[in-house]
């Protein structure tokens, strides 16, 4: 069982300092970390806590408002703020892990719960959870399963996120395709995918215009892929979930459609970095699969055309769950855990962060703060919004457990292995085997 939030400090395990430093040397640097430090509302007992997190200067303001509001209803807790983008966050955090110093409150990626709760870098909410200091009960209890690890709550989810598809719906209507409903098939889609390079469109760059981008590298699509099969990627901590025919079947099927041109080429693929870099943002495909809180990303860039559809499906079996865009815990060296908690509740729970905070993590685990917030939504946020909603109401697959610690190294190689297909490095067949026997020494070791 999962040692008590209450109980003594514990050192980083020896896997998590080396894991966690790998991690972060290897990580590419796509900002520089920005910190300050929130005014405090009173001296008191003296508590700082330190609290970081990623993300852009919209959601750095909000969040530092709603901390703000937590100090003065808390004199004399300071909170103390740094973040910054993506890569540079996840270096400072392994950086700190591998020393023992993660901060009181941490925001955290789905895929590091495991490592890092594994690792004895976060502790156990459990106790928190039960004696109400963190409340849970307006929180979905399926979704939570998200942040644990070994039966045990790590940390809690920030925000619920959802896969999609962004797509033309100008381009879609002239190839005769009918707007995506929840129970299309994968067949359906490559079917679209066809019609639309049947068009004889062309991009900017004189080339042909394809139907979609090529998500063969995309690990959370091939995980959906499975699930709506009724398989998993994971089948327990230390066990894939799915076989070498299985990731072969997704590849090749794939490969099909970009021998006839209705995928994106193999370099536009690989130059897919960003929504702007991506192959709709060239104006190279009419569509690509994409979280729900990147969405709106689409519409400033491309314009009002673009809309959000269901993932395909098996048979009318979507593959589809919510997943967390990122969640919260708190380090197994906090000196005050017990604020820790209750800034983390308050970030979850409070009405007045919730105002603050908005759906700048996607829609707020508090369903009574997300169905508010949501009557005053507009455009590409209240489709997405709804989306989720209806998306629920057909049926979703009800979430995993946090990923193995081995996820993160195993999702680069997935992205490294499907380019040696890309460029005839491989065959499907070829690179399955060889990704399977990665993943499988990474879950192994």
């Amino acid at each position: 069982m999962p040692e008590p939030p209450h109980g003594p400090a514990r050192r980083p395990s020896r896997r998590l300092v080396l894991s966690a430093a790998a991690a972060g040397l290897g990580t590419a640097l796509t900002g520089t970390l920005s910190a300050c430090s929130a005014a405090s509302g009173g001296t008191g007992h003296g508590v700082t806590l330190r609290f970081s997190w990623w993300g852009n200067d919209d959601r750095a303001a909000r969040t530092e408002k709603a901390v703000r509001l937590f100090e003065k209803e808390h004199p004399g807790v300071t909170v103390r703020t740094s973040n910054g983008d993506f890569g540079a966050y996840l270096q400072k955090l392994a950086t700190q892990a591998a020393g023992g110093g993660v901060p009181d409150v941490v925001q955290l990626d789905y895929r590091q719960i495991s490592q890092y709760a594994g690792g004895d870098a976060i502790m156990s909410l459990d106790d928190f959870v039960k004696d109400g200091t963190i409340r849970t009960s307006d929180m979905d209890q399926d979704f939570l399963r998200t942040g644990t690890y070994r039966g045990g709550q790590f940390s809690l989810p920030m925000g619920r996120g959802i896969t999609g598809y962004a797509y033309d719906s100008a381009v879609y209507r002239k190839a005769g395709i009918a707007t995506p409903e929840p129970s299309w098939t994968w067949q359906e889609w490559a079917k679209a995918n066809r019609r639309i390079a049947a068009l004889g469109l062309t991009s900017p760059d004189g080339r042909a215009y394809t139907g979609s981008n090529d998500s063969g590298g995309n690990e959370d699509v091939f995980e959906v892929w499975l699930r709506g099969r009724g398989k998993r990627l994971y089948a327990s901590q230390t066990r894939l979930g799915f076989t070498e025919s299985d990731l072969a079947e997704f590849w090749t099927f794939l490969g099909d459609l970009r021998d006839d041109g209705a995928i994106a080429e193999p370099r536009d693929t690989v130059q897919a970095k960003s929504t702007e870099t991506s192959p709709i943002g060239r104006g190279l495909a009419a569509a690509d699969f994409t979280w729900d809180a990147p969405f709106p990303g689409y519409t400033a860039l491309l314009g009002d055309s673009i809309r959000y559809a269901p993932v395909p499906t098996h048979a009318g079996h979507s593959g589809t769950y919510f997943k967390p865009s990122m969640l919260l815990g708190i380090g197994s060296q906090s000196e005050h855990p017990k604020e820790a908690a209750q800034l983390i509740d308050f970030l979850l729970n409070d009405p007045r962060a919730g105002d603050l905070l908005g759906f700048s993590r996607s829609t707020p685990p508090n369903r009574t703060i997300a169905a508010r917030l949501a009557t005053s939504l507009k455009g590409a946020e209240r489709e997405i919004y709804d989306y989720a909603q209806t998306m629920q109401k057909y049926g979703l697959d009800i979430p995993p457990t946090a990923p193995p610690r081995g996820d993160l190294a195993i999702q680069t190689a997935f992205t490294h292995t499907y380019e040696r297909v890309l460029y005839g490095l491989a065959s499907p067949r070829q690179a399955a085997r060889e990704l399977i026997d990665e993943a499988k020494r990474e879950l192994e070791s």
